[in-house]
């Protein structure tokens, strides 16, 4: 990806996510390490009070923004939302708890944030659409988050034509809709089905659109290059790999892209 030589840190990219829950401490922290590898200059990472020092402890490289507590609650939405200002992009929603409280804030995060947004698990709600009006969105479902939405693919490239948003809905094929027409993806294989690569997708995702890719080219090259990341391990170890593997192969087939 082409930068400045003249640039300086943060212009080469900031994404932030908001994620996690006291149970779940790898789904932002994947997110996040996929943003990192895929070239931005900073990342940072909001997620409960109980995770802080692992986070800090998976990358030297991660400013670290804990909850007030051990999940996502009202009152962290003022300072989420003063962090996103700042923003180019964000993930929202990895490994958030699905109560009602953490649910209500996740809508209202993402109803005023201003920065470009990539939603994923307990982000994608039935009224998550009616947030994102005018916003920089992408959605990235698998069919069962989609069903929640109240939505079917057959629909899918009418609804982002009409709201202006990005849709990846993942599978063995992930099928892309923008307002610009679809792309289907295939390739990978079923090691991909190890938890976190949903993740790992919408964190790189995220850092391409820092960088200044617009969201369909993001979420096609994100994709491919998650299944190519696939199938480079496979040949290696087989189906054995983890989706921290995968996110180490992304900054080499960026680069080879």
């Amino acid at each position: 990806m082409q930068r400045s030589p003249d640039s300086h840190k943060g212009e080469n990219g900031k994404v932030a996510v908001v994620g996690g829950s006291r149970s779940m401490h790898g789904a932002p922290l994947l997110a996040a390490l996929a943003a990192e590898a895929s070239g931005v200059d900073l990342v940072f990472v909001c997620l409960p009070a109980c995770h802080e020092e692992v986070a800090k402890e998976t990358s030297l490289n991660m400013q670290v923004h804990p909850f007030r507590g051990d999940d996502l609650k009202a009152a962290d939405r003022e300072p989420i939302l003063e962090l996103l200002a700042t923003m180019d992009s964000a993930v929202i929603g990895p490994g958030i708890a699905r109560t009602s409280s953490s649910i209500a804030a996740v809508g209202d995060i993402i109803a005023e944030a201003t920065c470009a947004l990539v939603l994923d698990a307990a982000a994608l709600q039935k009224d998550t659409l009616d947030k994102v009006r005018g916003k920089n969105v992408v959605l990235t479902p698998h069919l069962g988050e989609l069903e929640r939405m109240g939505l079917t693919q057959e629909k899918l490239p009418s609804i982002a034509a009409e709201r202006s948003v990005t849709f990846l809905l993942k599978g063995t094929t992930d099928h892309i809709a923008g307002a610009g027409g679809t792309e289907q993806i295939s390739g990978g294989n079923a090691g991909l089905t190890v938890g976190g690569t949903g993740d790992a997708l919408a964190g790189l995702i995220a850092g391409l659109i820092a960088q200044g890719e617009h969201p369909f080219q993001a979420c096609t090259r994100a994709s491919s290059t998650i299944k190519k990341a696939g199938e480079l391990l496979f040949l290696d170890v087989g189906y054995a790999y983890t989706a921290r593997d995968v996110i180490t192969q992304i900054p080499h087939l960026l680069a080879h892209d």
